[in-house]
Formats: C-alpha cells, sequence, structure tokens
C-alpha cells in the first residue's frame, strides 16, 4: 500500500464527531498514511427543533456521509455505532470496529444531586426513547423532556436552567474528555444501554481494498463480536428511532452473553430476555434473543408503537 495516497475521512461537523474522527486519523497518520478529514453536514445536524423518531431516524446521521462514500467523495467515514441504520447499502460495509469505550449512561445534573435524590418534577432532558421508558419505569415522577442538539448544546441549556439534569452515553463524555461533568454512572439494570453504545463504526467502500487494509488494525475483535450480536438482535426486530429497544452483548473468555429489552414509550411494558452463546455463534444469539423476546409479547408492544403518533415526545 503507497503512504502517498490521501485517505479522505468524512465526519459530521459536531465536536464529538470531529473528536472521534480525528483519533482515527491519528492511528493512521502515525502508521505513515495521509489522511484528509472532510466536514459533512448530515439531515440529523440541520434539523434540531424536532425529535429523530418524528424526522426519520438515526439514519439522519449518516444518510449525506454515506452518499460521499459512494460517490468517492470521501475513503473513510466514522459514525457512533448506535447512529448507524440497520441496512447499509450494498457497495459499503464496516471495515473495523475499535475498541469500545464505556457503554452506560450518565447523569449529569447542575448542582451533582444523584439520580435517586433528584426532587420530584425534575425536568430530565433526553433526546433517547430508550432511555425515557426505562428510566421512567424507575422515577415515574420526574418530567422527561425531549432534549436535541450537540452535547455542548446540551451542557448548556443545563447550566443555563431550562432543564435539571441530562442523561447523555459516557462514551462521548469520555472522548471529549469532560469525565469531571458526569454526576453518575447510571446502573445497566435502570437504563440498559442502546444497540452499538459505546462503539465506532469506520465504514468504506467494499471494493476499496486500500482502505479496508489501512484500517483492518483498528478492529476490536471483542468489541466486533459484541456488535454483531447487538445488530442482530435489532434488525430481527427491525427497531429504529421509534422503538425503545435496548441491548447490551459483553464477551469473556469465549463467551458472550446478550440482554435484550423492549419497552413501550411509558416504560409500562417491558419484555426483557436473557442468553449466552460461544462467540462463533453471536449473530445467531441475537436472532434467538429477538425471538424470544417477540415470543413473549415485543411483537405487539412494536406494532403498537408504529402504530400510534410521538405527540408531547
Amino acid at each position: 500500500m503507497s503512504p502517498s495516497r490521501p485517505f479522505r475521512i468524512g465526519a459530521r461537523g459536531s465536536l464529538l464527531s470531529v473528536t472521534q474522527t480525528t483519533w482515527v486519523a491519528e492511528q493512521l497518520r502515525a502508521r505513515g498514511l495521509h489522511v484528509e478529514i472532510q466536514i459533512i453536514k448530515t439531515t440529523g445536524d440541520k434539523i434540531l427543533d424536532v425529535p429523530l423518531a418524528k424526522v426519520g431516524g438515526k439514519g439522519l446521521f449518516v444518510k449525506e456521509i454515506e452518499e460521499a462514500l459512494l460517490s468517492g467523495a470521501i475513503d473513510l467515514a466514522v459514525h457512533s455505532m448506535k447512529d448507524m441504520p440497520t441496512k447499509i447499502p450494498e457497495r459499503l460495509h464496516i471495515g473495523a470496529i475499535p475498541k469500545r469505550e464505556d457503554v452506560r449512561d450518565a447523569l449529569i445534573t447542575r448542582d451533582k444531586t444523584t439520580w435517586v435524590n433528584l426532587p420530584h418534577g425534575s425536568k430530565i432532558g433526553t433526546s433517547s426513547l430508550r432511555r425515557q421508558a426505562q428510566l421512567k419505569r424507575s422515577r415515574r415522577d420526574l418530567l422527561f423532556l425531549p432534549l436535541r442538539g450537540n452535547l455542548d448544546t446540551r451542557l448548556r441549556k443545563l447550566s443555563n436552567g431550562e432543564i435539571d439534569a441530562i442523561v447523555l452515553a459516557t462514551a462521548g463524555l469520555n472522548r471529549l474528555g469532560w469525565q469531571d461533568k458526569i454526576t453518575e454512572h447510571l446502573a445497566i439494570d435502570i437504563s440498559l444501554p442502546a444497540i452499538g453504545q459505546g462503539a465506532l463504526a469506520i465504514e468504506c467502500r467494499i471494493e476499496d481494498k486500500e482502505a479496508n487494509a489501512a484500517i483492518a488494525f483498528l478492529n476490536d475483535p471483542k468489541t466486533a463480536c459484541e456488535i454483531a450480536a447487538e445488530r442482530a438482535l435489532l434488525i430481527r426486530l427491525a427497531g429504529g428511532c421509534q422503538t425503545p429497544i435496548a441491548g447490551f452483548a459483553s464477551e469473556s473468555s469465549g463467551e458472550i452473553t446478550l440482554t435484550g429489552v423492549v419497552l413501550n414509550l411509558d416504560g409500562t411494558e417491558i419484555v426483557r430476555d436473557r442468553q449466552i452463546a460461544t462467540v462463533a455463534d453471536a449473530e445467531a444469539l441475537g436472532s434467538r434473543v429477538a425471538e424470544a423476546l417477540l415470543s413473549q409479547g415485543a411483537d405487539q408492544i412494536l406494532k403498537l408503537l408504529l402504530e400510534q403518533p410521538l405527540i408531547g415526545i
């Protein structure tokens, strides 16, 4: 592979996306490769006053970037794995999945009040239906408000008093070096993570052998195995932004444990399943957990969710 070829990496313009993409670029430059970062504004970045579930879901954060990949305008793209839709264009694939960050959700409050001590009626900002549904099960006395925008925008709304607390992914805060802003990490049994939370997806064209070879060293087998199980779960459930679906897989000593959850919007109905398999059966495990959830009633929850309008969300 010629070190003179420039590898153009596409990224969203958000601070987190640029930070994540810069990290990937630095890893490639350390190997003597010429790397350029190109900022691409996505539909998801342009529409900030409407919940994602109402305007097309998480795919809005990758559509324009994938179009740039397909046209040859860029060679690589760095996404947050949880933003990746279940369907990827035929000529593209996830070429590498780096080692995963902390998967937990983080609570940030103005005065460092912990989750159990938040006053009744406190306003909690989160853009995630998954978080809202799960957290309502824990604290039905709190008020959950939609919150869009980049991490710095959300933190500003907290500091100026628009809301009392926000819930964000720990991984993004860690990558930005903002760990000190976290009041506490929410336990996984309170808020099971989103599919792929904490992981990055490096996407490229399947036929671009040089690009695939360049990023191969960044792939972490343990994380890739966990993500394979989680995404298989999501694909079988046909989940998207409008559906509160959570899933977390953990690999250890050749075995992988996957927990999946489906809830209705207010968290009053929940189905949960947990199974273990060998690493070789990661994708099959995801499908099995999905089937178990469907057999327990997740199919009816998902059907109703797709039929009902997202009023007030």
